[in-house]
């Protein structure tokens, strides 16, 4: 229906040029979502009583009873900033107005005076004007206090620029809008060595992100950025030798600017490096090397544009090489102040610095605080050796490069256990060193836990954690948004079963030793959960997003970059045998670039959008649109194994290069491809067994 409509639209803009009435003015394009696809929390959910709702289904719970927390948040991108109009869909059978709080941004917006509508079966509309951002926004419905409520919601439309009109030429997702520019070392000038590209398992480059990095191995070797944006912080993605123990070596790297050294950067192999077979180990004895790189972040003094920035293995640098993969370079946010009425930890014995343990400190701050109050962690370092729990309480910090928390001997971390938890502006610096089996915990999460509706985490940094969020059963209506998740051994972030109304967004991910993004349905379905809008870039093992069964669940607006073995860049699957498909599961405008990767124990070949049959059959629908693959590593497209996937939809596909396949289908079913376009395949366009029954709609080209 919405490619109908938009194909009228297209008809009758063209109509005055045909008339030779002169141009057609350019189509407003609207962003329409659904109500039951938005986050919800406070009580709100998805019911389906009523008739004449589209979609799935339509919001309520929007009740007295949740006065004051019931809540819809709907992300939307706009082409521009400035003035736009939105429309919500809605039911009010009351017989009398009502109304609801329209927040654009966490700030409020206008309130919306919602007349009846006739009954509960009748939809009317409401339209206001307000200020988006250009790019990400957020836009959400919430029910305050002042308000009256007692509605339904069935969908959201923005105005949100101009439409690029036409079917086909899918544009992807361009993943986060992050705060930092990157430059890749192998662009960069350098007298040194550019080692790859190569993508074979266990090869240094394979790892990087680009599949190429430049290896200073001798005095006066260097890389050297010019900088395109003023910055005043470096973060280096490298690798260095590690010792001969496992234990981690160190040493130091120069830095320049314009031809003077600033200073040397701290390196040390010691989150780095593991080796054997999975779950891997830290000694050196069991060969099979791999997982090469970590990050070094530090403050520098502000420099402008145009600078020359150095990277050089000059006398003072001890390590017999530096393969270094890339810089991020960002200007720092200055400090943010405490909130007002929150509670200091130092206030409760924590000292920035000193390397005590500030845990009893953190406890003791959050017993003050209360489930309603909140917690500050100043500007400093603060070690906390457990992991700490929360229940209801904020926990804020100055910005994430100036309040850090840090683990201890593995250990350490934030564990919220239900009611409204928010958790942002800090870092939390981990010291996991290797991966423990997931049946001897060992080593901790940053953030695991309950989290209860309206909860979020937002702008928070972790690295050198086992898992950077583990999500539980009985979390609905979680959001993190903005949140940097670096080298874990583990996953990235995960939604375990049972989480329900959950969306992570604006996120960037890079370095993870499992999936980066995974919803598993582990027993219970996950639910009306939703990736959408992240940058994943080079997780070490498995894939860059990935659905484990479930139940209306989305991987929306994403870019995902080299994934290196038992990898795809997007799985829906039923592997690890998860609670069974129900719903649409929702796969919309990602982008995947080198993805997919080599199963070496099963010596299979996983392509960069892969849909597994494994446990059980995949026949509640999937939809693939807007879908961006380039130069994918093996299939562009596989669905496997030797079970039934049907009810399939592909829609709007660019697969431009492929290392054997654009589309490779070890299956029995059927699946519906429209606008489908294939370039590049190494293979051939398409691969298919003979009892799965490839239905072609139109638009398509290459297979």
């Amino acid at each position: 229906m919405q490619r109908r409509i938009r194909l009228l639209l297209t008809a009758l803009l063209a109509l005055p040029l045909l008339l030779g009435l002169g141009a057609a003015p350019a189509a407003a394009a609207d962003t329409v979502i659904e109500a039951e696809n938005a986050a919800l929390s406070g009580g709100a959910r998805v019911e389906t009583e009523h008739a004449g709702y589209s979609g799935t289904g339509y919001v309520g719970g929007l009740t007295d009873g949740n006065k004051g927390s019931a809540a819809a948040a709907f992300a939307v991108t706009a082409t521009q900033a400035g003035a736009h109009d939105v429309e919500l869909r809605y039911a009010n059978g009351t017989g009398v107005g009502m109304t609801l709080s329209l927040y654009v941004n966490g700030a409020k917006a206008t309130q919306l005076a919602l007349p009846a509508t006739g009954g509960w079966a009748s939809w009317g509309a409401v339209t206001a004007a307000v200020n988006l951002n250009a790019g990400a926004n957020q836009v959400a419905v919430r029910f305050d206090a002042s308000d009256s409520g007692n509605v339904n919601l069935d969908r959201l439309a923005v105005t949100v620029g101009d439409d690029p009109g036409g079917p086909g030429g899918a544009t992807g997702g361009e993943g986060a809008d992050l705060p930092y520019t990157e430059y890749e070392a192998e662009d960069a000038a350098t007298n040194a060595t550019v080692l790859g590209p190569d993508r074979t398992y266990r090869t240094v480059p394979a790892e990087a992100s680009g599949r190429r990095a430049v290896q200073l191995d001798a005095t006066g070797e260097y890389v050297e950025f010019t900088l395109t944006e003023p910055t005043d912080s470096l973060v280096v993605r490298y690798s260095i030798p590690d010792s001969a123990n496992g234990a981690g070596a160190s040493a130091g790297l120069g830095l320049y600017a314009d031809g003077e050294k600033l200073t040397d950067l701290d390196l040390t192999s010691a989150y780095s490096w593991v080796y054997g077979a999975y779950p891997f180990s830290n000694d050196p004895g069991d060969g099979l090397a791999h997982r090469f790189f970590d990050e070094a972040r530090v403050r520098i003094d502000p420099l402008p544009a145009g600078t020359v920035l150095r990277l050089e293995k000059d006398a003072a640098s001890t390590a017999s090489s530096y393969v270094i993969d890339l810089v991020d370079t960002e200007q720092v946010a200055a400090p943010l102040s405490a909130p007002a009425g929150a509670v200091d930890i130092t206030a409760h014995g924590a000292v920035p610095g000193d390397g005590g343990d500030d845990t009893a400190a953190l406890r003791a701050a959050i017993s003050a605080a209360g489930s309603d109050g909140t917690v500050w962690i100043p500007q400093g370092r603060f070690q906390i050796s457990e992991r700490v729990q929360v229940d209801g309480t904020d926990v804020r910090g100055a910005g994430p490069w100036h309040s850090v928390l840090e683990g201890v001997n593995g250990r350490g971390g934030i564990e919220p256990t239900g009611g409204q938890v928010r958790l942002s502006d800090f870092m939390f610096d981990g010291d996991v060193r290797y991966r423990d089996p997931d049946d001897q915990i060992t080593t901790d999460t940053a953030i695991e836990g309950v989290f209860g509706p309206g909860s979020t985490v937002s702008n928070v940094w972790i690295e050198h954690a086992k898992v950077g969020l583990w999500i539980h059963n009985g979390t609905d209506g979680l959001t993190v948004t903005g949140v940097r998740v670096r080298n874990t051994f583990a996953d990235g972030i995960h939604l375990n079963g049972g989480t329900r109304n959950t969306v992570v967004e604006q996120s960037h991910v890079r370095g993870t030793g499992d999936d980066a993004l995974a919803m598993w349905s582990n027993g219970t379905a996950v639910s009306n959960s939703a990736f959408r809008d992240n940058t994943v870039q080079t997780p070490n093992l498995a894939n860059g997003i990935a659905i484990y069964g479930g139940e209306g669940n989305s991987a929306t607006g994403n870019r995902v970059a080299d994934t290196v073995t038992a990898s795809a860049g997007i799985a829906v699957s039923t592997r690890f045998s998860p609670v069974p498909f129900s719903g649409e599961t929702l796969v919309e405008g990602n982008t995947l670039v080198r993805a997919g990767g080599l199963e070496p124990n099963w010596d299979s070949r996983f392509g960069a959008l892969w849909i597994y049959a494994d446990t059980s059959d995949i026949t509640a629908p999937v939809t693939v649109r807007n879908l961006v693959i380039e130069d994918s590593t093996y299939a562009g497209v596989l669905m496997s194994w030797q079970r039934t996937i049907q009810n399939t939809t592909f829609e709007d596909v660019v697969i431009d290069g492929a290392g054997t396949y654009g589309i490779e289908i070890q299956a029995t079913g059927s699946a519906t491809f429209s606008y489908t376009e294939i370039t590049g395949a190494a293979s051939g366009g398409l691969s298919a067994s003979s009892g799965f029954n490839v239905v072609r709609g139109p638009g398509n080209s290459g297979f």
